[in-house]
């Protein structure tokens, strides 16, 4: 049955969702990775401040999900709750098994390079520089491409730009392939604020331009989440030739793909984990230039984002993993950090619908049964 009484909303009706010829090879015109999720052990101590007690075989099918798409796998970033329940050693377990199930498929695969395996936040430069260091190595051990990603100790000890460009050049001169740079808002994450040396993004912009444009050769591309699409590109418009601009933005990304007469960004999204088969569909149709289709697949995809990305949006993981149980990626609801109760009933509610009319539920009865589940338990009748 695929009915239920949602509360604010009354009776509703789920829709079939539309069937999709999804592509099993990657996307030509484009680069896009998918920022995947982890799969809590349910029957685990996933308490807050403990460490993540993770269900492997559930949190790897995921991810060949994924990679059966086509769509590349950008793994151990904020999406797994890194920094947000997933301790170090969960993450370096989860690089080095990603790592092995990547290579049995030929997936592509890049992981998080971050410092979250120091004690505090008040380290050294030096200390800092040592556990990205540390990190690389995992990352590169593992098969991986390396993503530098934003780090709240950096944050804190750094006096201003030069400590950034420092620091930066020193671990892309290590790194043995070009790697991917990571610019994360701090709606994303509060405590990143001020990234780059300047809580003015116009002076980080330049410091960011400078640092890509004396590692160029070295430098893949940057990962742009700050939910303002018209820096995004201008930041696009400003790089040197061969470096890519991935667009972490969840609110815009579909234009932003799309692109313009100019250019058009790649893609790193969180919101690609939910929307995997609608992304890939959209992106094989821009291949083949059928822009109407792109647009069709992907613009009711854009209000659900939307909501599940809306402040405070570090919550968004509890949406991610709400929407993968629905969707039947997982037998439950449960997060490491006990990040299940970041959002409210009334926000799972609305996201629910949305991601009916989004078409991303595949299932109609499954999505009914677990949401009737859901409410009960919340003490909402949903008859």
């Amino acid at each position: 049955m695929t009915e239920l009484c949602l509360p604010g909303i009354g009776a509703y009706r789920l829709r079939e969702p539309e069937p999709l010829d999804l592509p099993s090879t990657a996307p030509t015109s484009r680069i896009a990775f998918a920022a995947a999720h982890v799969v809590a052990d349910p029957l685990g101590d996933n308490a807050p401040g403990a460490p993540a007690a993770v269900d492997w075989d559930a949190t790897l099918a995921f991810r060949h999900h994924l990679w059966s798409l086509g769509l590349g796998i950008a793994d151990a970033m904020d999406t797994a709750q890194r920094g947000m329940g997933l301790d170090w050693a969960a993450t370096r377990e989860l690089i080095t098994r990603s790592g092995a199930e990547a290579r049995t498929v030929g997936g592509r695969l890049a992981c998080g390079v971050g410092t979250d395996q120091l004690p505090s936040s008040d380290a050294l430069l030096a200390d800092i520089l040592a556990a990205y260091e540390q990190q690389l190595e995992v990352v590169e051990q593992a098969g991986a491409q390396p993503i530098l990603m934003a780090s709240r100790a950096l944050a804190a000890a750094a006096d201003g730009p030069d400590d950034y460009l420092r620091l930066y050049g020193r671990l892309i001169g290590q790194s043995r392939q070009p790697v991917i740079l990571h610019w994360l808002g701090e709606m994303f994450d509060p405590a990143l604020k001020g990234y780059w040396g300047s809580a003015d993004l116009d002076r980080a912009t330049e410091t960011v331009l400078e640092l890509i444009k004396e590692h160029a050769g070295r430098i893949d591309g940057i990962k742009v989440s700050l939910l303002d699409a018209d820096r995004e590109i201008a930041l696009r418009r400003a790089l040197p030739e061969g470096v890519r601009l991935y667009t972490g933005d969840d609110f815009n990304y579909p234009e932003l793909i799309r692109g313009d007469e100019l250019g058009h960004s790649h893609a790193l999204l969180g919101i690609f984990d939910p929307i995997a088969t609608k992304a890939a569909a959209a992106l094989h149709a821009l291949d083949a230039g059928d822009l109407d289709r792109y647009d069709a697949l992907l613009a009711p995809t854009l209000p659900l984002a939307r909501h599940l990305f809306a402040a405070p949006t570090y919550h968004y993981k509890t949406g991610i993993v709400f929407l993968a149980w629905l969707a039947g990626h997982q037998s439950h609801f449960t997060m490491v950090a006990g990040a299940q109760s970041g959002r409210s009933v009334p926000h799972l509610v609305e996201l629910f619908r949305l991601a009916d009319a989004a078409g991303v539920l595949p299932d109609p009865d499954l999505a009914v049964d677990r949401m009737r589940r859901f409410l009960a338990v919340a003490g909402v009748e949903a008859e």
